[in-house]
């Protein structure tokens, strides 16, 4: 969300948190695909103009059924970062996500796909979200212990560019590039989604031309006054606007989210 409202300044923005049934990285994938099924279907009563799939473990999971089913463009997080990642470096791609992105090869593809033959190293850190909404510092020996253990292959390995796969892990940027180097680079899937959506917007005529800043509404499937907390933390401004919405008012029948 903070991405997206710096890179498209006019636009009004909904936001969904599923706080309730998070984390989604340590479900199965069929779970998250009824998950994300669920979640696009409330956001389309707002008549948007552009989906973000902005869990990259949704996008992994969920991101073609998401397309076949939703009417408005769908614009997810993983092709971006991947291509971000693929022009910002030559040789081996690092790849830091939960364990549903990593074992999707999502990533593997995406940059295949773009660089065919490109080597890249994937590593499942399913810690680091539990970590980042504790509100730990990155300087904390136990953030700087997990992550030393779960990037200690990354660090041998040397890759030119390090994708942060999870919309948590940039909290942890700082603490990140000092374990792995100043010479690898990190790529936030956040804000190459967001660039593709300013673009995207631009492209088809759909962007804001209005001066003033956009707003900004939220809704959270759990407790609304701790959504508000993190999310002042992840989006470094005062979140006002939350309202509580109940997960079974997320259900849709089971047979459409089978077809």
């Amino acid at each position: 969300m903070r991405e997206l409202m710096a890179a498209t300044g006019g636009e009004d923005v909904v936001y969904l948190g599923d706080s309730a049934r998070v984390p989604y990285g340590t479900k199965s994938l069929d779970t998250v695909r009824r998950f994300a099924l669920e979640d696009a279907a409330f956001l389309m009563q707002f008549e948007p103009k552009l989906l973000v799939v902005a869990c990259n473990t949704a996008s992994a999971a969920a991101i073609d059924v998401v397309r076949e089913r939703i009417d408005v463009g769908v614009v997810d997080v993983i092709a971006p970062g991947s291509a971000a990642a693929v022009e910002a470096a030559d040789g081996m791609i690092g790849v830091i996500a939960t364990e549903a992105t990593i074992a999707s090869g999502a990533y593997q593809r995406a940059i295949d796909e773009l660089a065919p033959g490109r080597e890249v190293i994937a590593a499942a850190c399913p810690l680091l979200v539990p970590i980042v909404e504790e509100g730990r510092d990155q300087d904390d020996p136990i953030v700087l212990h997990v992550l030393g253990d779960y990037l200690r292959h990354l660090q041998r390995a040397r890759p030119g560019a390090l994708i942060l796969g999870c919309t948590h892990y940039p909290l942890l940027s700082g603490a990140i590039g000092k374990l792995m180097g100043p010479e690898v680079e990190l790529i936030s899937s956040a804000r190459a989604a967001a660039m593709t959506v300013r673009d995207r917007l631009a492209e088809t005529g759909l962007a804001s031309t209005r001066a003033d800043r956009g707003t900004l509404r939220c809704f959270t499937t759990d407790n609304a006054e701790r959504f508000a907390k993190l999310a002042e933390r992840f989006g470094g401004c005062r979140i006002d606007d939350v309202t509580f919405v109940g997960v079974d008012e997320l259900e849709i029948p089971a047979e459409t989210a089978r077809q």
